[in-house]
């Protein structure tokens, strides 16, 4: 290579030096700015305080309400059987308590349609509930004759309060209702005598059956308040 090329040669690598320096400079610059800003940025984001959720609308209020209210009733009445089924000295607490759920649900309903109609309601559940002790003995005790007895009382209440919800609201057709609380005593009885039968597992599977139409229910119930009170959601 000439001294004239030499000279050219080593300006250009010169040059090139010059400006990897200079974009390495720009390099680290930029990163260090946008280290400072994350930086800024997540200690702002520190000092920003948490918004809270919005409350829930009335309309999603009423269903998760009456879904627990029904969600108790199922809980507390499989608690009963087993504890009908297992001599438990629980029954009697354990009564009480499904019992009071029944006046829950009444209560329930008085804001919507008063309190006689609450109270006409928790009566009737709470005859609802009674009239599955005959149920229970009579399995128990393996009489079919006193058993049929006792299903058919129990499915005579299911219409009264499948009624009772019908001229309530139109919106609970009467037809549905009682297709609805005839279903509830039918699997209600399924799981009952397969606790009481010691099949547990066959039982619980009844059990998730019947749970999951209850839950179908409340929010048929629900369903219908809004529709027939629409201002007050």
């Amino acid at each position: 290579m000439d001294l004239q090329h030499k000279s050219t040669f080593r300006a250009s690598t010169v040059s090139l030096i010059a400006a990897l320096a200079l974009a390495g400079g720009l390099l680290t610059a930029c990163s260090s700015s946008a280290s400072a800003e994350s930086a800024a940025t997540v200690t702002h984001s520190h000092s920003v305080s948490v918004k809270k959720p919005k409350p829930a609308s009335a309309e999603t209020q009423l269903h998760a309400a009456m879904r627990t209210l029904w969600d108790q009733h199922m809980a507390w009445t499989w608690s009963t059987v087993v504890a009908f089924a297992e001599n438990s000295p629980g029954l009697d607490a354990t009564l009480s308590r499904l019992l009071s759920n029944q006046a829950d649900i009444g209560n329930a309903i008085a804001p919507y349609y008063g309190d006689d109609a609450a109270a006409q309601l928790t009566e009737l559940l709470q005859t609802h509930i009674t009239l599955a002790v005959p149920v229970l003995t009579a399995a128990k005790a393996g009489d079919t004759v006193a058993l049929d007895a006792a299903l058919d009382d129990w499915y005579a209440n299911a219409r009264d309060i499948a009624d009772f919800l019908a001229v309530a609201n139109p919106n609970w057709p009467q037809a549905e209702m009682r297709e609805m609380m005839a279903t509830h005593i039918t699997q209600t009885t399924a799981y009952a005598a397969a606790v009481i039968g010691g099949d547990y597992a066959g039982a619980i599977t009844e059990f998730d059956e019947a749970q999951a139409h209850m839950a179908h229910m409340a929010d048929e119930l629900s369903a219908g308040v809004i529709a027939q009170f629409p201002k007050k959601f």
